[in-house]
C-alpha cells in the first residue's frame, strides 16, 4: 500500500510540473505579453521539469526517454519565447555533436570488422587464469574508453565479455562490472573518452595533449584501483567455475579490421599532433563511409542518434535557464561558495553529476565557471569529478546502464547494491585521488 501511494504521489508531483510548463509555455501565444515575469516562470519550470526528468530517465506514465525528453524541453523554451529560434540554433555547439558523431562511426566500423571479437579471442586463447583476465578486460575497457568513447566501448564489449565468462564457465557479474568501471575511469584521460569530456574540450578549449597529459596518471591510478576492488570484493565469484574455454570461432573480416585500425590510428594521431577534435573525427569518419564492402545504412544503425539529439535539446534548454534565470545576484551567491578550490568544485560537481547525471551537470556548471579567474584548471577538475562520479552507483553513467542492460538480456543480474559495493568506495578514492592531483598540478 505505501509502495502505492509513494508512485501515485511522485507521479501526480511529475504531473503537475509538467502542466505548469506546458501551460506557461504555451500562454504566451494566445496572451501575447512581454512581461518578464512570465518568462522567467516559464523558464524555471521547463528547465525544472526537463531536468528531474532527465534524473529520472522516464516521465511517469509516458513512453519518452532522456532524448525525447530533452527535444520537448527545448521547444518548449523556444515556443515560450524564453529564447528565439535563432538564439536556439546559436546555442548547439555543433563542434562537440560533430565530434561525437565522428567517434560514433569509428567505432562503429571497428565492431563491424570484427576487431573487438579478435581481440575478445585472444584474450581467452591467452589469459586463463581469473586475475589475469580481469586485468586484461580493465585494460582493454579503459584504454579503447580513453579514446573512443565509453558508451561505445560499453555497448560492444559488455556481449563480448558476457560470453567469454560463460564460455569459461566463470561468473560473468565481476567482469561485466570491470567493464562499466573501467571504462568510466579510462574515459577521464582525454577529450575523446566521453560525451562531457568532448563538451568540455569545445567550451574551454584545452588542447588535447595538455587534457591527456594532465588527467592520464588519474585515469591509470584509477584503473589501478578498479583491479584491486574486483578482485578483492569478488575473490570468490573470480575463481568459481571451470575455466575451460568454449567460445565459436570470432567472425572478422581482415580488410576491414586492418582498414579501421588504420583509421583509428590515424584520428588519435590528429588528436596529438594539435588538429581540432572534431574536424580530425569527422573527416576519417567520412573517409570510412568509402568502401565497396559495408552499406553505408549498417554504419548508421550503430550511430546513438538519440545521445546526439538529447545532447542539442540539452544546450538549448540550458541557454534558455541561463538566458532568464541567472542573473548577477545568482551567480554572485554561487560564487561565495569557493568553487575556485578544487576540492569544492570537485565535491559539487560529483554530487550534481549524480543527481541530474553528468552531461546535464557540465552545462549547468558552464556559466559559474565563466566567472572564475583559473577556467581551464577548473574545467579540467569538473571533467574529472563528472566522470569519475559515474561509479558511484549503477545509474551514475549511460556506460554502467549499458552494460546493465546488456547483462539482464542474457539473463545476469546486476542488482544496485551489487553494483553500489564496488562502485562506492572506487568512486571515493579515485575522487579523493583526483583531487589531490589536480590540487598540486
Amino acid at each position: 500500500m505505501n509502495s502505492r501511494w509513494l508512485s501515485f504521489a511522485s507521479l501526480t508531483g511529475v504531473g503537475l510540473l509538467l502542466l505548469l510548463a506546458l501551460g506557461t509555455a504555451v500562454l504566451p501565444w494566445f496572451v501575447p505579453s512581454e512581461d518578464a515575469a512570465g518568462r522567467h516562470l516559464a523558464a524555471a519550470a521547463i528547465f525544472a521539469t526537463s531536468y528531474l526528468g532527465l534524473a529520472i530517465g522516464k516521465v511517469p506514465g509516458l513512453s519518452i526517454d532522456r532524448a525525447g525528453i530533452a527535444l520537448v524541453g527545448a521547444c518548449l523554451m523556444v515556443a515560450s519565447g524564453v529564447i528565439s529560434l535563432e538564439q536556439a540554433y546559436q546555442a548547439v555547439d555543433l563542434g562537440t555533436i560533430t565530434l561525437l558523431l565522428g567517434m560514433m562511426v569509428v567505432v562503429a566500423n571497428l565492431r563491424i570488422s570484427g576487431f573487438f571479437a579478435l581481440v575478445n579471442a585472444w584474450v581467452a586463447r591467452h589469459l586463463h587464469h581469473p586475475l589475469l583476465l580481469l586485468a586484461a578486460i580493465i585494460v582493454v575497457s579503459g584504454v579503447f574508453s580513453a579514446f573512443l568513447v565509453n558508451d561505445a566501448i560499453c555497448l560492444v564489449m559488455a556481449p563480448l565479455v558476457l560470453e567469454l565468462a560463460v564460455g569459461l564457465g566463470r561468473n560473468p557479474v565481476p567482469y561485466l562490472l570491470a567493464v562499466a568501471m573501467a571504462s568510466n575511469v579510462g574515459s577521464a584521460a582525454t577529450i575523446t573518452g566521453n560525451p562531457q569530456n568532448m563538451m568540455i574540450g569545445s567550451l574551454s578549449q584545452i588542447p588535447y595533449v595538455q587534457f591527456a597529459t594532465t588527467l592520464a596518471p588519474v585515469a591509470l591510478i584509477g584503473l589501478l584501483l578498479t583491479f584491486v576492488l574486483l578482485a578483492v570484493m569478488h575473490r570468490h565469484d573470480l575463481y568459481a567455475g571451470s575455466g575451460r574455454t568454449r567460445l565459436p570461432r570470432p567472425r572478422s573480416n581482415r580488410v576491414l579490421v586492418v582498414r579501421s585500425l588504420l583509421a583509428t590510428v590515424l584520428v588519435v594521431a590528429l588528436f596529438f599532433a594539435g588538429q581540432p577534435p572534431a574536424k580530425a573525427a569527422i573527416v576519417v569518419a567520412s573517409l570510412l563511409l568509402l568502401t565497396r564492402r559495408v552499406k553505408s545504412a549498417r554504419v548508421y544503425a550503430e550511430v546513438d542518434w538519440s545521445l546526439l539529439l538529447m545532447f542539442t535539446g540539452l544546450f538549448i534548454i540550458v541557454a534558455g535557464a541561463e538566458r532568464e534565470l541567472l542573473t548577477r545576484d545568482v551567480v554572485a551567491t554561487v560564487g561565495r561558495l569557493h568553487l575556485d578550490a578544487v576540492p569544492v568544485l570537485s565535491a559539487a560537481t560529483a554530487v550534481l553529476s549524480n543527481l541530474v547525471s553528468n552531461v546535464p551537470a557540465v552545462l549547468l556548471l558552464k556559466p559559474f565557471v565563466a566567472a572564475l579567474a583559473e577556467q581551464q584548471h577548473a574545467w579540467l577538475v569538473i571533467a574529472m569529478a563528472s566522470t569519475l562520479a559515474g561509479n558511484f552507483t549503477v545509474l551514475g553513467s549511460i556506460a554502467n546502464l549499458i552494460v546493465v542492460e546488456k547483462a539482464a538480456r542474457r539473463g545476469v543480474v546486476i542488482g544496485f547494491w551489487e553494483y553500489f559495493r564496488v562502485g562506492a568506495p572506487l568512486t571515493l578514492l579515485t575522487l579523493l585521488m583526483g583531487t589531490l592531483w589536480l590540487m598540486w598540478r
